[in-house]
């Protein structure tokens, strides 16, 4: 917190008829010592205190952004990411579950993929999380694969679906399909939610393609997922919202603000009160 304007005060006494003057000529034209500076915390912080001797319990704080990243509302990224797998994913039991597993980050902002699987979320709220799976089989049969989500190493009950393969072209020629869906989970700060997998035969697999030619495309991804942020639950409200005095005590005022990992969010203040 800075102070930048410091203008005449009248001692408890009063004061000569040219310093009254002045006082009353400056507040006539808005300038008064009610007025200072804050920076909002950074490193994901989500509240900023001022404090400043001239706030009390019933104040009235006022702010104004003087940075284009305070005044800029949609600067503050909302949890988002995708990720990829490169490889294929293989099942050496038809009655074991397995995680699915990624191994390239294409983005990530307040979730991070850890143990290849576990994707931890820094904030809680309602998450919406889509997958892509390249399924494929060399079964000549129909086969069948079910995927489903856990959360933090339990499963989410009715959280399964269950995606159809019909027997191979041949041999050496898979049948193939992409499995697809999004989503809704609640998760609360430092919960994990992950993928998994069981087929009904060892020989479908959740297939990666590579060069690919005649014409030269691009590779298949096995998997791909994305996640982000939908909104606030009982765990937060308005994390990402705006930004307001939550409250006021002697000497303090509390900012809180969404979730800020800037350190150039500056506001100008003016204490009424």
């Amino acid at each position: 917190m800075s102070i930048r304007d410091m203008y005449r005060k009248l001692n408890w006494q009063g004061g000569t008829p040219r310093e009254v003057s002045e006082v009353v000529n400056n507040l006539v034209e808005g300038k008064s010592n009610n007025t200072g500076e804050i920076t909002l915390n950074a490193g994901g912080a989500t509240t900023t205190t001022i404090y400043d001797e001239r706030i009390g319990y019933n104040s009235v704080v006022l702010l104004m952004p003087i940075t284009a990243t305070a005044a800029d509302a949609t600067n503050t990224a909302l949890p988002y990411g995708a990720w990829q797998n490169t490889t294929t994913h293989t099942a050496a039991s038809t009655t074991t579950a397995y995680p699915i597993d990624l191994n390239t980050t294409d983005f990530q902002e307040g979730i991070e993929l850890l143990s290849s699987s576990h994707l931890k979320v820094k904030y809680s709220g309602i998450y919406n999380i889509q997958f892509s799976l390249q399924l494929s089989s060399l079964s000549n049969a129909t086969e069948e694969v079910d995927v489903w989500f856990r959360k933090n190493g339990t499963d989410i009950p009715s959280s399964n679906s269950s995606f159809g393969l019909a027997p191979r072209k041949s041999a050496s020629d898979p049948y193939k399909v992409i499995a697809a869906l999004n989503y809704y989970a609640t998760l609360a700060a430092d919960d994990y939610i992950e993928l998994v997998w069981r087929t009904s035969s060892t020989s479908v697999t959740i297939a990666s393609f590579t060069g690919l030619t005649s014409p030269t495309r691009p590779n298949i991804p096995s998997v791909i997922v994305t996640m982000n942020y939908i909104s606030g639950d009982g765990y937060s409200t308005g994390l990402f919202g705006g930004v307001w005095i939550s409250s006021t005590t002697k000497g303090e005022a509390v900012i809180t603000h969404p979730a800020n990992t800037l350190t150039t969010k500056t506001y100008r203040y003016l204490v009424v009160a």
